[in-house]
């Protein structure tokens, strides 16, 4: 086959998990395009389907599978050549060559890079594409407004129940030259809004610099010229320091927003799970992000049913919990993996009770998340508009993340037409349980 006729193939790309993944994605999409390929949405018009897979957990691990198995149903359609990728074929490649008859090819992650030269195989074409492996070229898979900036990759803090460092590798810093300049890219492609990524964001810079470089990252990127938010997430609370809480509570670039994945509050859990902080440092970093002079929307993920977790220490993080009143929060229940220290620990809690504890904590804070939206009521928000509805305009704070957390809606009634991807001052008027409802205070 001639590079012609490869070139008749359409190729669909899906990516599972977490926006790291998204970015690894995004990297591939530019080798696809670049080289020609006409890359669709519809999966029923491609010959050939790459899909990015998540291997994080046990439920992870089965989403990519049944994805695998469900889009090799095509083959009835268009379908010629599936690919899987990502972390489900890093953790388990092996395994997927000698037992998934379903996918064409198997991929480890050093090996996306060569994901153009891997389709010439494929067809039986001459190896001609020779890849332009700049870190600046990606095709953006979000919306225009923002971007994932991941600064990192890997992780070493070998966390008792987690496989990222067995899949992923150590922490590694990507180059702030590097950043800054891929950053500047993305800001002139359309981006205002910069997310900042990583497992750890917090260490960056520490394995090239012998030093944390967050705060010197952030005040660069705050010098690019149109870009309007930075946000953070994934800050560990160990390495969240005073100059880290000054840096968000008075650069006006910086969202007053930052995710901490704090897991779990009591001091036993904590230690089992190989975690850094304990209570009292969390709480120390808390208060100090609730005693800045702005106020800071802190995010976390929690984890029920870790081996040995009594029923103490869940009413310990419940109370937690109902004082604190985290803004965004998410909660799942422990999987127990591989190879990892947690699967060979006593202790392990029977899955109805993971299931129990889960729904009580998920029923908290959605009672948590409701007085915090009150607060909010009768207070003006900078908010961009991403979407629209029939009815209402559909934006987004700064106290906000994509995708998952509260969304801010506006009625359409007696509106002129707005302008999407442009930033609004909205005064909170409603609670709609989860999201918010308000009215435009100028429309400039």
């Amino acid at each position: 086959m001639t590079k012609e006729e490869l070139l008749t193939k359409k190729i669909s790309l899906i990516t599972l998990g977490c926006d790291k993944n998204r970015v690894d994605a995004e990297k591939m999409l530019y080798f696809l395009k670049d080289y020609g390929f006409e890359v669709t949405e519809n999966y029923s018009e491609a010959q050939i389907i790459i899909i990015n897979t998540c291997a994080f957990i046990q439920a992870s691990r089965e989403e990519s599978l049944n994805t695998i198995f469900q889009i090799n149903t095509l083959r009835e359609n268009k379908l010629e050549k599936l690919i899987v990728t990502g972390c489900l074929s890093e953790k388990h490649y092996q395994d997927l060559v000698n037992n998934l008859p379903e996918a064409d090819l198997v991929l480890k992650l050093k090996d996306n890079k060569f994901i153009v030269r891997k389709i010439e195989e494929l067809y039986n074409v001459q190896n001609i594409y020779t890849p332009n492996f700049c870190d600046l070229n990606r095709v953006v898979s979000t919306p225009k407004n923002y971007a994932y900036l991941k600064i990192s990759d890997g992780c070493n803090n070998f966390c008792s129940y987690c496989t990222i460092p067995f899949i992923r590798g150590r922490f590694t810093s990507t180059n702030m030259d590097i950043l800054l300049r891929e950053a500047q890219k993305l800001v002139e492609n359309g981006a205002t809004e910069l997310i900042l990524v990583g497992q750890d964001v917090t260490k960056y810079g520490y394995d090239l610099y012998n030093e944390y470089k967050l705060v010197e990252l952030i005040q660069k990127l705050s010098k690019i010229q149109n870009l309007r938010w930075i946000r953070l997430l994934y800050c560990y609370p160990e390495l969240i320091s005073d100059e880290l809480i000054n840096e968000i509570d008075s650069n006006p670039k910086v969202c007053k927003y930052i995710d901490i994945p704090l897991q779990h509050i009591s001091n036993k859990v904590l230690k089992n799970m190989n975690r850094k902080g304990d209570k009292n440092l969390i709480l120390n970093v808390i208060n100090k992000l609730k005693n800045a002079k702005n106020f800071i929307s802190i995010r976390s993920t929690f984890m029920v049913g870790f081996p040995k977790e009594s029923r103490s220490n869940f009413k310990e993080l419940e109370n937690f919990l109902t004082e604190y009143k985290l803004n965004n929060v998410g909660f799942f229940a422990y999987s127990r993996e591989e190879n990892t220290k947690a699967y060979y620990m006593h202790g392990q809690i029977p899955k109805f009770i993971k299931k129990y504890r889960l729904k009580r904590l998920q029923k908290l804070q959605k009672n948590v998340i409701i007085l915090n939206n009150q607060n909010l009521v009768g207070r003006t928000l900078t908010c961009v508009l991403e979407d629209e509805t029939q009815t209402h305009y559909v934006f987004r704070s700064e106290y906000n993340a994509p995708i998952i957390d509260t969304l801010v809606l506006v009625e359409k009634t007696n509106l002129k037409p707005l302008q999407k991807y442009n930033y609004y001052n909205i005064k909170i008027t409603k609670v709609l349980n989860y999201d918010l409802l308000g009215e435009i205070v100028n429309e400039n």
